[in-house]
């Protein structure tokens, strides 16, 4: 819309395109709830009005009902939610998402270039703005086998287009304290781009050096004293609350008066089964509010501080001249969504998103690339007695390094569900090199059976955990057979499975098919005796040698601590 025209409907010598009528305007800009007449015309907000100061070709009578920006989503892989853009668009809208800040991170690692491409290329015309933050770190780390290698040279000229906010998690702290040249190419080539950040637990000296590289945020923070030293350090604190990551109760105390401007929501990954249950950023406000934060506080939290964060200066707020992103809410309290407009026009309402359709599909190569797979792949030889094993911490993807004795028969190194001390094996899957390392790990509680996935950050190499030798060999076949996606075997009989041909991290099918497949899989882990409730959101962080303390990746067992590999055997015979 040209000036002349959105100064005309401001002035209210045109009608509006759309009127909302007793609007209780939530304006996170002056902190203030007031009633007003909003008018929308060219899909951006023409201003506030008394009534009968504004006429509008549609005229809607909120009857005092609460008028939201649309929400904004700071950091998220797409990619964890398992389906294409479109579904997921679809999943989002009726929670109040209009725009969502993205990390290709994940089909980065697998197709590099051509799958950023493939995202931004799915993502357009819907009805919510999908912005990319580069990914800074594939691989993640010089201790695993990924699909493709970006240097600076690659991302440099993405970082050019409008739809790249700048560069995205960087996760190799430890690249950046040693001053790796690698990544501070990237970080050169992002300035006057914003720079998020991936630090956790660090602090002290070590984290001075790593916001004074340029880094403005951090989404890892799971402590309080480490988000508010964060803080302190100048760090945007992303509070996250995804699937596995849940961050928000234990955050929410750091968020003052003097500092909320600098903290936002984010979810970083939400599988299928949250998003179906309404679980997002309309969920994060309202637990917020019910602990207590001011609701003004919360809903800039998910709106006006993201925005302006990452330089989206047309959105996150109800104001003139704003984008027409809204949401309409009947309490603060409850986020109950009744309507959401998307640049002016109803994209969301009751719960449902309307008329959205899917743009026309585009095709990736297979990434499925495996050497011919044996079940001696899977047998362990027992070189010791007493060895390392991953522990799990519920709700978390950082581990724990434990260690306990081994149970041995035949000379093989056996798993021993009943001290829930089980294998775990990675498949290299993008080169068909032939890498598989194994370990144990603890905290899964299978006691028959195994699970497999080729969703396992950042490389996505196939991950199996199991209860017995042969069932983890043929969930990893059967991961092979259908070109990636999750499996439960018992057996040798597989006794759940998604497909997940793009990229071996997304379905093609609907969300809500793949929400009830999920949970499928997850109720016939369960039935082996699973403890965890998500355990195929947990494995596929086991894999991560970024996060500490203890993983595995296809080329060995890392203490990420030290970041380096080590021995699965304490008394390794030689």
């Amino acid at each position: 819309m040209e000036i002349q025209e959105i100064i005309s409907h401001a002035l209210g010598e045109k009608p509006a395109d759309l009127l909302l009528k007793n609007a209780r305007v939530v304006n996170v800009l002056s902190g203030e709830i007031h009633v007003s007449d909003v008018a929308v015309a060219g899909g951006l907000v023409a201003g506030f009005g008394a009534p009968g100061q504004y006429r509008g070709a549609e005229e809607l009578d909120l009857d005092g009902a609460f008028l939201l920006p649309g929400l904004v989503e700071g950091h998220i892989h797409l990619e964890s939610a398992m389906v294409r853009p479109v579904e997921l668009a679809r999943a989002l809208l009726p929670l109040g998402c209009t725009t969502v800040v993205y990390d290709p991170h994940e089909v980065a690692n697998v197709l590099g270039l051509e799958g950023i491409t493939y995202l931004h290329r799915v993502s357009q015309g819907l009805p919510v703005d999908f912005f990319a933050m580069l990914p800074s770190c594939v691989p993640s780390s010089h201790m695993e086998t990924a699909g493709a290698t970006l240097t600076a040279e690659d991302i440099a000229p993405l970082l050019q287009e409008p739809w790249v906010l700048g560069l995205g998690e960087v996760m190799n702290f430890p690249g950046v304290l040693g001053r790796d040249p690698g990544v501070l190419q990237k970080l050169s080539a992002s300035r006057g781009k914003r720079v998020d950040g991936h630090a956790p637990l660090l602090g002290g000296l070590r984290l001075n050096a790593y916001a004074a590289a340029g880094i403005a945020s951090d989404h890892e923070s799971t402590q309080l004293e480490e988000a508010r030293e964060k803080l302190r350090k100048g760090l945007h604190l992303m509070i996250r609350e995804g699937t596995t990551e849940r961050n928000l109760d234990a955050l929410l105390p750091a968020v003052s008066p003097e500092n909320a401007r600098r903290c936002f929501f984010v979810s970083d990954d939400r599988n299928p089964l949250d998003l179906v249950r309404g679980l997002h950023l309309s969920d994060s406000v309202r637990r917020a509010i019910a602990s207590g934060l001011p609701p003004m506080t919360a809903v800039q939290l998910a709106t006006l501080n993201t925005a302006e964060y990452f330089g989206l200066r047309d959105r996150g707020a109800v104001a003139p001249g704003y984008l027409a992103d809204l949401i309409v809410v009947g309490s603060l309290e409850r986020m109950d969504i009744r309507r959401v407009y998307k640049r002016g026009r109803l994209v969301a309402e009751g719960g449902r998103a309307l008329n959205l359709e899917a743009p026309p599909k585009i095709y990736l190569r297979g990434s499925i690339n495996v050497r011919w797979i044996e079940p001696e792949d899977f047998y362990l030889p027992a070189n010791g007695t007493r060895a390392r094993l991953i522990e799990v911490v519920p709700g978390q993807i950082v581990t724990r390094a434990g260690e306990d004795s081994v149970r041995v028969a035949g000379g093989r190194a056996l798993s021993d569900p009943a001290r829930d001390m089980l294998k775990i094996a990675v498949v290299e899957r993008h080169r068909g090199s032939g890498n598989t390392s194994m370990g144990f790990v603890r905290g899964f509680g299978l006691k028959r059976g195994a699970i497999a996935s080729s969703v396992a950050h950042d490389a996505h190499n196939i991950v199996v955990v199991g209860a017995d030798d042969r069932d983890m060999f043929e969930a990893a076949v059967r991961i092979v057979k259908q070109n990636g996606g999750l499996v439960v075997v018992e057996g040798g009989e597989v006794k759940a499975q998604l497909r997940c041909p793009i990229a071996g991290l997304m379905s093609d099918l609907p969300l809500q098919e793949v929400a009830d497949t999920l949970r499928g899989l997850q109720e016939a882990a369960a039935a082996l005796g699973c403890t965890l409730p998500d355990p195929f959101m947990a494995l596929s962080f086991l894999c991560l040698p970024v996060i500490p303390s203890l993983k595995i990746t296809d080329r060995g067992l890392v203490d990420v601590e030290r970041f380096e590999f080590v021995d699965l055997f304490l008394d390794r015979r030689t």
